[in-house]
């Protein structure tokens, strides 16, 4: 499994992280790193979108049900991390994130997948582990640079896990054992 080892070479890797909004919104062009975890936030601080810099966004352990269309104006946004929230959808809008490397979505309620995911040209790492998605679109065939996609404890049927083998041939997919479940 990746250990996001391009992690280290990071810009952000050293930034001042900043676990305040409050504080970040002090300074909005100095902000590279917000860690907004375990924050008990109910909805996405829109706020943040004025962190024109922001290359990392961790909003991981709260209870935000709905990630707003403004995301795609996080332009230098490098790493998204939503896991374990009460999300159901990722909107349209996550597909302007052309410089997502990692995107971290893990443990939540999704359904859905929208189809602008396969606009993340540069993303490396996707992580949709223990979510309620059937299948992905087919046009995350167009991710070339994804090195690892983690979908495991998701009822994926055989012909479901073989297709998004075949979108993916140059990816490690990781799947838990066959639902072998009608869909």
């Amino acid at each position: 499994m990746l250990k996001y080892s391009y992690w280290i070479h990071c810009p952000w890797n050293n930034a001042e992280e900043y676990d305040n909004l409050d504080s970040a919104l002090k300074e909005p062009d100095m902000v590279v790193k917000l860690v907004l975890r375990k924050n008990k936030l109910k909805e996405f601080p829109t706020q943040i979108f004025q962190l024109k810099n922001l290359q990392y966004l961790d909003l991981s352990k709260n209870k935000i049900k709905e990630i707003p269309d403004g995301i795609g104006q996080l332009q230098n946004l490098q790493t998204l991390i939503l896991s374990k929230n009460n999300l159901e959808y990722l909107p349209q809008d996550i597909g302007q994130l052309k410089n997502l490397k990692v995107l971290i979505v893990n443990q939540n309620d999704l359904i859905l997948i929208p189809s602008q995911i396969g606009s993340l040209e540069n993303l490396v790492y996707l992580d949709l582990w223990s979510n309620n998605l059937s299948t992905l679109p087919e046009e995350i065939e167009n991710l070339k640079k994804l090195k690892e996609v983690d979908l495991r404890v998701i009822l994926l049927n055989d012909a479901e896990q073989e297709k998004i083998k075949s979108y993916l041939p140059n990816a490690t997919v990781y799947f838990s054992p066959s639902c072998k479940c009608k869909q």
